[in-house]
């Protein structure tokens, strides 16, 4: 199964994206579509072995359409060259059609006036509202600023579909032919008793009323994709590379993995990489959300894009293109304003309904009131403000807009959301389970005791610490790494091992100078008959400090304990009290001992703690967890749990909880098993999530209201409920203003999300 993107060109609503999305889903081998009408992008999973791209797109061009896919490693371009000269091309074409079509709509409002309002107005020449010079004037703004109007209808009259475009070519039409018709038989209507009126005013100004409102819409769309935009400026330009002992400033793109690249304080980092000579403070802000400084020195792993701020440094390039932390956040945040939440689906099967719903109201109201009146104009009137007024675009906009904006709000914070269904999900959590190890804590572990049988103060000590760190050199234990780093703060000299064997959740043993040496748990211990009372009470005091008790056996007797303790970070207790004030349930998950867990628990304000949990137990914990019950909107589901680990040992949790969310580390920002990922290290940033989350959701909820408003009430007053009291609100360029304020309202509701600021407890 492989997944692609495609760009699309050609939507004008709402119901053009669904047609899209039928096209695409009728392609044998397409297993998913999604179209994002705010995006004007496709994502597609399809079988490679049954269907390709090219087919794909054939099939979106038989639709009316065109597509075409975005490469992931012309994603740190931006826009292509082509793409920014269609859309300047189309905008500039939009102005043109726009200041034609407004000139002439006022001298035919201006000509219309005495007929609208019954009087004579000596100002206005009486040539002005001749029908003849109104039918010269509004013949080009009919056929050549509405031409879209009319080819997308046809399109989608050839596909046995209707579109916003069916509406306001039908509606236009209308006022335009009967208008001809009053101009070229006026002797017609005067048989009849009738005044041969004409609304030609109507047609041009609609027409211009709507080319306005997708200008403003068009533009306000832009602004929904400025997080993307921000994120691909970030990166550098050019890179001061080391070859051959001399300075060459190349071009960005020209980095090679491996490649020696100087940076000098006040510059970006280009590209990922790890340093090899220097030191210095980086300001890593921008891609991680962090605003202290972070110091680098020899060893560190330095991020592309970000600003280094005192020293200068030598690096080697690591991660170029695609693969750097940026091009991948730049491609997380893409996919994530590409996709489709749950809470769409409603104004998607509105959408498939809605437009051949309106022409079928659009006709009844003719023949309702042309039976009543007998007036063929109020009928007309009715009708043509019938099929103006409906929006779908609203319907269409009201999700996907907010999506793009939150989800790009998320990557400037450092959270990245790889979907909108987990933005959507991400505000009904009720219970966070947080790893204790990297996420409650530093997940750096520091030796702080090594009690032995017979004291601290005797020459077996050093031969004890040797067995120990020899053999824990051979695992990649966070524990075990602080074994090791402890034997050489004492210039402890390794020995090498013979049968090394890890067991998984209890510990690590083999052969180190001919003794059998054995790392782990207490239980481990005791399951291997090893005797602990010697150092029971040691064991006690460690974990009452809050310290992890290891326990070392030599040739089957214990003769050591090893303290072991893992800072908490300095944010943890804040945002622990965050979780618990924004109504969440918060549960520290770890495979430390009970008591060592409640005193960490403790200082950071948790009042639920698992314990001594192996990892291939959290799973079956989360899954527990979900199966309680909850008390929520009267009613009685299933506990909506999010866990928050490292994405390595945690991943099968992440997987089964219903928000996975993974703690990066600079560089770890593609973790598979999360939902959202935090770039920093930092317990806020859930909080953040969480609360962005809400914001995002809340805004949804409110586009959906006002498109959902505006068309319940819109259609019945176009349609004259409200004639007898109203009845200039039958204008039907009142009913084309509405129509494209709509969208813009949505889209400007949606715009609001950019001043999202996270909530301080």
């Amino acid at each position: 199964m492989e997944n692609a993107t495609l760009k699309l060109r050609g939507m004008s609503c709402a119901s053009c994206a669904r047609s899209v999305e039928d096209a695409i889903r009728s392609v044998s081998g397409v297993k998913e579509c999604s179209v994002n009408f705010g995006a004007e992008q496709a994502t597609v999973d399809y079988d490679p072995r049954t269907t390709n791209l090219q087919a794909i797109q054939n099939a979106v061009d038989a639709a009316g359409y065109s597509a075409y896919p975005l490469q992931s490693q012309n994603l740190m371009a931006g826009e292509d060259d082509a793409e920014i000269r269609h859309r300047q091309k189309e905008s500039r074409d939009l102005q043109r059609k726009l200041t034609v079509g407004g000139i002439i709509g006022i001298l035919l409002v201006i000509g219309s006036l005495p007929m609208m309002t019954g009087l004579h107005l000596p100002l206005i020449p009486t040539w002005l509202h001749n029908p003849w010079l109104q039918l010269v004037l509004t013949t080009p703004v009919q056929f050549w600023c509405g031409k879209t109007f009319y080819v997308n209808a046809w399109k989608a009259f050839k596909r046995h579909a209707a579109t916003m475009d069916t509406l306001i070519a039908l509606g236009t039409s209308a006022a335009y032919f009967y208008s001809l018709f009053a101009t070229l038989f006026p002797g017609f209507f005067i048989a009849q008793g009738l005044m041969p009126d004409v609304y030609y005013e109507t047609a041009a100004i609609v027409i211009t009323l709507i080319l306005l409102g997708r200008l403003f819409e068009s533009r306000a769309k832009g602004q929904t994709s400025e997080a993307i935009r921000k994120l691909i400026g970030l990166q550098a330009k050019t890179a001061r590379l080391i070859r051959h002992g001399t300075e060459v400033d190349v071009p960005i793109a020209e980095v090679q993995i491996g490649d020696v690249v100087l940076v000098r304080p006040g510059e970006k980092i280009p590209v990922d990489g790890e340093v090899v000579e220097g030191t210095s403070t980086v300001d890593e802000a921008m891609v991680t959300g962090e605003s202290v400084p972070v110091k680098k020195q020899p060893g560190d792993e330095v991020i592309g894009a970000t600003i280094n701020k005192t020293g200068s440094f030598k690096f080697r390039a690591t991660r170029v293109g695609a693969e750097t932390v940026l091009a991948q956040i730049v491609q997380l945040v893409q996919q994530a304003q590409g996709s489709k939440a749950p809470i769409q689906r409603l104004a998607d099967q509105i959408t498939g309904w809605f437009v051949p719903g309106v022409i079928a109201i659009a006709i009844l109201t003719f023949v309702v009131w042309y039976n009543i009146t007998g007036n063929l104009t109020l009928a007309l009137i009715t009708t043509v403000g019938v099929l103006i007024i409906a929006c779908p675009c609203a319907l269409g906009l009201a999700t996907p807009t907010s999506v793009m904006v939150g989800t790009g709000k998320g990557a400037e914070n450092g959270i990245l959301i790889k979907g909108a269904e987990s933005l959507e999900l991400a505000h009904q959590i009720q219970i966070i389970v947080l790893d204790k190890t990297g996420t409650i804590t530093q997940g750096k572990p520091t030796v702080t005791d090594f009690v032995t049988v017979n004291g601290t103060a005797n020459s077996n000590e050093i031969q004890l610490i040797q067995l120990a760190a020899s053999l824990e050199r051979n695992s990649e234990h966070p524990l075990a790494e602080a074994v090791v780093r402890y034997a050489q703060s004492q210039e402890v000299t390794l020995a090498d091992v013979r049968d090394f064997a890890a067991v998984a959740g209890s510990g690590v043993q083999g052969i180190v100078s001919h003794h059998l040496v054995q790392i782990g748990t207490q239980r481990w211990m005791e399951e291997l008959d090893i005797h602990t009372q010697v150092l029971q009470q040691d064991k006690e005091r460690l974990e009452y400090l809050g310290k992890t008790a290891v326990w070392l056996a030599v040739d089957g007797e214990i003769q050591g304990l090893i303290g072991i303790a893992d800072a908490i970070k300095p944010t943890s207790p804040q945002a622990v009290k965050a979780l618990q004030k924004l109504g969440l349930e918060v549960v520290m998950l770890t495979g430390d001992n009970q008591r060592t867990a409640e005193s960490i628990a403790r200082e950071v304000g948790i009042k639920q703690v698992l314990a001594e949990v192996r990892p291939d137990q959290k799973a079956e914990v989360i899954k527990s967890l979900q199966a309680e019950k909850q008390r929520s909107r009267r009613k009685t589901q299933h506990s909506i749990v999010a866990m928050v680990g490292d994405g390595i040992n945690d991943a099968p949790a992440l997987a089964q909880a219903d928000v996975g969310i993974a703690i990066g580390t600079g560089t770890d920002v593609a973790i598979a098993a999360s939902d959202i990922t935090l770039i920093s290290g930092d317990l806020q940033g859930i909080v953040t999530a969480i609360q962005l989350s809400r914001a995002t959701m809340r805004n949804i909820r409110q586009n959906l209201f006002f498109a959902f408003i505006y068309n319940v009430a819109g259609i019945p007053i176009a349609a004259g409920i409200l004639f007898p009291v109203f009845g200039w609100l039958l204008n039907p360029i009142i009913a084309g203003a509405a129509m494209a304020f709509s969208s813009v309202s949505v889209v400007t509701n949606a715009l609001r999300l950019r001043n999202f600021q996270a909530k301080t407890f």
